[in-house]
């Protein structure tokens, strides 16, 4: 994964710098310091803007299929919503939505779900050149494994690394931040929704805290950016889970769960219109 090659890869540069460094004649070590520390913050840039920066959707709703929860029918961004996305922000935004909903249903193995969110996500990753990322390959792969939840989060967890590194290459960093914040919000959407009480639910609440991290997460990575009118909008969308998550503590209370349920709800709708 690029996650688990950006942790092996930064501190390898850093021993080969020193090597480097250590090879030098002592009255230039200073300078020769200074030049290896620019060198590797340059480095970490680079793969840093190349690597899927959260948790995927995939693996979030792992979470939810431990915790024994059912899958429900309807709650979903539905397929015909597709046709109403012209333009890049929006068909950015909605691929992200389209994947948390298409690891929704391949994770509760839900057949023709998984076929009707591929067509969709296909469709909209044709208008973004993406075509290549979401063949028809990947559905076979998910086919063959439906049996094996964690090899299913891998496949998912690939197309989305893959996606967001082509973007990042193609200097298009501002979609590849949409397609990880719309990723986001219909997977908090899902799993404030899978119940008519999730707050109800044991171990809800360690899934809801460890969205924040996420959540804060992409609000520092996404600041760079924000000259992007588009990306800027997204992230003045988020502003009601903003509020919600500034006030809270290290557990969550019931009204805690309740509000994070209607704020990140006010957000979906918007999203996906």
């Amino acid at each position: 994964m690029k996650k688990a090659l950006a942790i092996i890869m930064i501190p390898v540069l850093l021993l080969g710098l020193s090597l480097l460094g250590s090879c030098k004649g002592g009255s230039g070590k200073r300078q020769q310091k200074i030049v290896e520390m620019s060198q590797v913050k340059t480095i970490e840039k680079e793969i840093a803007k190349n690597v899927y920066p959260l948790p995927t959707s995939a693996e979030v709703i792992k979470m939810l299929t431990e915790l024994e929860v059912g899958y429900i029918i309807g709650i979903s961004n539905p397929v015909a919503n597709s046709k109403k996305y012209f333009t890049s922000a929006k068909r950015a935004i909605n691929l992200g939505a389209y994947g948390a909903d298409l690891s929704y249903a391949t994770l509760y193995n839900i057949s023709q779900e998984v076929i009707n969110y591929l067509d969709v996500i296909r469709s909209l990753a044709a208008e973004l050149n993406l075509s290549k990322i979401y063949d028809e390959t990947l559905y076979d792969r998910i086919r063959e494994n439906f049996d094996n939840r964690d090899k299913l989060v891998e496949i998912l967890t690939g197309a989305f690394n893959d996606t967001y590194a082509y973007l990042a290459d193609n200097d298009q960093q501002s979609l590849a931040l949409l397609v990880v914040g719309g990723a986001w919000v219909e997977g908090m959407y899902l799993t404030t929704h899978v119940s008519e009480a999730a707050y109800q639910i044991a171990g809800i609440s360690k899934v809801l805290l460890e969205q924040k991290k996420s959540f804060e997460l992409f609000l520092e990575i996404t600041e760079p950016y924000l000259g992007d009118q588009d990306l800027k909008n997204f992230i003045d969308l988020l502003g009601p889970m903003k509020r919600v998550y500034e006030g809270l503590g290290t557990s969550l209370t019931m009204q805690n769960i309740i509000d994070i349920t209607k704020a990140i709800e006010v957000i979906r709708d918007q999203m996906v219109q």
